[in-house]
């Protein structure tokens, strides 16, 4: 007889360079799914600076190229690495579904030669995770949303609505590196876009100011005062005005960015970081004032991401959205920090049974495209 479901890696690495996420999960047919175990790794510091020089538009093409195929056989052992530790066989392991790492997205169209087109990238060759694990290997998601006038972002929404359901009216709120929203409802057909940075100022001056990472709960920040006037500064930065479907990344806030507003910073480093905090919570809130009430009155935030481990963002979201029951994906009984691998898996179990899964409401899409390029 012929099983209902599918044993899928979902695998992710995002725009913050945190390293890479694994989860395996069942998924049947009907799109329901069980999360079978996760595994994480770190880029080693080589890998991740260069990545890091790249996403912020430094390097040469043969750091492209070599990049492409050792972010591989990092996926590759990532993928080994979760496959051993959770007793499954790899001939049970149906296919690994991998985002692979952004290293530049354009989402606005350039004119080149005459011909015009928005653009992305995304490393981590799937030729190499497929041949290293011996699984077949799907990847390049998001270029044929694009090839179909879409901005190939965001893509998790596709998951989201299947997971979260529209019962309810309400936001999914992911604080990656960047900060994205699904919004949900019986109202309206799903939208989402990027609100505008998650983590990636944050952790920036993090590392600037106090040599570490990120700042753990928002330790760091709650520290500092938020300087109003430099805030009201920020959000002048024209990209929030945008009528979506709109996104962005380290193209737009990137070393460069953070290096430039701090012209215009207070001088306490505490103050800095508090400041930063609360434009991710400020860059959401008034997304949704412009955006998302106008179309449909949602009543509460689920919040996603290494953002929802920062208490400081969740105060002041709950600070600057009192109409909103704030939540996390925890009180769903999702682990923050799996979220996008599983939301891969789904995409990914979707191309392969060849049924369309991006949300032309989200991308911008002229049509529904089955995404995703697969290696045997």
């Amino acid at each position: 007889m012929k099983k209902n479901y599918k044993i899928a890696i979902g695998m992710m690495s995002g725009t913050s360079l945190d390293g890479i996420d694994a989860c395996i999960v069942k998924i049947f047919d009907d799109f329901s799914f069980e999360f079978l175990d996760s595994h994480s790794l770190d880029y080693p510091d080589e890998v991740k600076q260069k990545l890091l020089m790249l996403a912020n538009n430094n390097g040469t093409t043969k750091d492209v190229c070599n990049l492409d195929f050792v972010v591989g056989r990092l996926f590759a052992q990532c993928a080994n690495e979760l496959i051993e530790k959770s007793g499954i066989t790899k001939k049970d392991i149906d296919y690994i579904a991998s985002h692979g790492q952004t290293i530049f997205h354009v989402p606005d169209e350039i004119v080149t030669g005459g011909i015009k087109t928005r653009s992305t990238l995304q490393i981590g060759n799937i030729s190499v995770i497929s041949e290293l694990t011996g699984v077949t290997t799907v990847g390049d998601f998001r270029s044929k949303d694009i090839a179909v006038g879409g901005q190939g972002a965001p893509l998790v929404p596709f998951a989201d609505e299947l997971i979260f359901k529209k019962d309810i009216p309400r936001a999914i709120q992911n604080i990656g590196g960047i900060g994205n929203v699904t919004v949900l409802s019986k109202d309206c057909e799903t939208f989402a876009f990027d609100t505008g940075p998650g983590n990636m100022l944050i952790d920036y001056f993090a590392q600037k100011y106090f040599d570490v990472p990120f700042d753990k709960n928002g330790d760091l920040a709650s520290e500092g005062k938020v300087d109003e006037s430099w805030l009201s500064f920020l959000m002048g930065e024209p990209y929030y005005s945008i009528v979506p479907p709109k996104s962005t990344g380290r193209e737009l806030f990137n070393n460069d960015y953070a290096e430039n507003i701090l012209k215009t910073a207070p001088e306490n480093k505490f103050d800095i970081l508090a400041t930063i905090t609360a434009l991710t919570a400020k860059t959401i809130e008034t997304s949704y004032r412009k955006f998302v009430f106008p179309k449909t009155n949602i009543t509460e935030i689920v919040v996603g991401g290494g953002g929802a481990y920062n208490l400081e963002v969740l105060k002041y979201l709950k600070m600057y959205l009192p109409e909103l029951v704030v939540k996390t994906h925890k009180d769903f009984n999702i682990n923050d920090k799996f979220k996008e691998a599983i939301a891969f898996a789904i995409l990914g179990f979707c191309t392969l049974n060849r049924i369309p899964n991006n949300l032309m409401g989200c991308t911008g899409a002229e049509k529904r495209v089955i995404m995703g390029i697969v290696s045997y």
